[in-house]
């Protein structure tokens, strides 16, 4: 190896290490915010280690969920507005293992991109670290990934990795049975599927990111980045209180679709169209591309971002337990003993 005057370098190939370094430390303080019991080390190093022993946990069983953002980070790459996508990638991952019946000890995200932007990196990870602190989760590792011609100026990836814990034998789906209510917890509009459908509607529509919003006030695409909703302390405030059956989050594949998932295969569910109100995002979008009921049922939560199974005579109390958590709760439907979702009423 030569040992004369410095030759081409990394930063010259287009990746900046100083950089990286510089977001490790500027992140470390959202980071420390989320520390929880179980948590045995900082960032920086090669792995990350957690005690769950230390958690509280005597005989658990652990389970584990991936997701990503998916198309709604082109609208946070066009408007520049990154800071509640962190929040997305976290409730995307830490919702779906509530509904499994565990608790999320601990997160990791993965953050490329062509040309690192500190201050716009530290702006999505400083939201997740808002996310995990939100849900009881900790965020105790990550990866930065400067990937020169991978991606163009500007444009970034997220990827989430959540893990959580439970007592062996109190898994969720167990129960169900006919007669169970369905109680929806509402949610905060969109939230992070269906997005590649909602860009084209939005092209329909002639409107850009910083036009009006048609149904709230604000810009269409300050609305459009409304974060997911997290359930999940309330969600296992209800578990722990007995008689849920099943929890399923509705994301991709809407109502119809993610139910069943939670349901025995020789039950179904009937929803009451009637029993809640359409968030006008959902009105609007439905207008604009002329969208059959149907198809808004299979696609979008319409306005529904969690649905309870619980023990019928159980219904009245955890729905009060969920409402004093700060939920909207609303009394939509049945179990069945007839495989499928089954709707009455209609969207509105």
């Amino acid at each position: 190896m030569s040992t004369g005057k410095n030759g081409i370098t990394y930063a010259e190939a287009g990746v900046d290490i100083d950089a990286g370094n510089a977001l490790v430390e500027r992140i470390k303080p959202a980071a420390k915010r989320t520390v929880r019991p179980g948590v045995m080390s900082g960032l920086g190093g090669f792995g990350a280690l957690f005690d769950l022993k230390g958690a509280g946990y005597d005989d658990p069983i652990l389970v584990a969920a991936t997701d990503g953002v998916g198309t709604k980070l082109r609208i946070a790459i066009d408007t520049g507005v990154v800071d509640g996508v962190g929040i997305d990638l976290v409730a995307m991952c830490v919702n779906d293992l509530v509904c499994q019946g565990a608790e999320p000890l601990f997160f990791l995200d993965y953050f490329a991109t062509g040309k690192l932007d500190t201050d716009t990196a530290a702006r999505i990870i400083e939201g997740i670290a808002n996310g995990c602190a939100a849900s009881g989760c900790a965020l105790i590792g990550g990866e930065t990934a400067e990937m020169p011609g991978m991606y163009p100026p500007g444009d970034f990836d997220l990827a989430g990795f959540s893990v959580g814990a439970m007592e062996r034998g109190a898994a969720l789906p167990e129960g169900v049975a006919q007669g169970d209510v369905l109680l929806g917890l509402a949610s905060d509009g969109v939230h992070s599927n269906g997005y590649s459908l909602v860009r084209k509607l939005v092209e329909l529509s002639g409107l850009d990111w910083e036009a009006g919003c048609p149904w709230a006030a604000g810009t269409l695409g300050a609305a459009l980045l409304t974060p997911t909703r997290l359930y999940v302390r309330p969600a296992l405030a209800a578990v722990r209180a007995g008689g849920v059956h099943a929890l399923a989050h509705i994301t991709g594949g809407g109502l119809t679709e993610n139910l069943p998932r939670v349901l025995p295969e020789d039950l179904g569910a009937t929803i009451d169209l009637d029993s809640w109100t359409l968030p006008g995002v959902f009105d609007w979008m439905a207008g604009v591309g002329g969208m059959a009921e149907a198809e808004m049922l299979k696609t979008f939560n319409c306005g529904i971002g969690m649905i309870l199974a619980v023990q019928a005579d159980r219904a009245e109390v955890l729905g009060n337990l969920l409402t004093q958590a700060g939920e909207t709760v609303y009394r939509i439907g049945t179990v069945t003993d007839r495989p499928g979702v089954a709707y009455t009423g209609s969207l509105r």
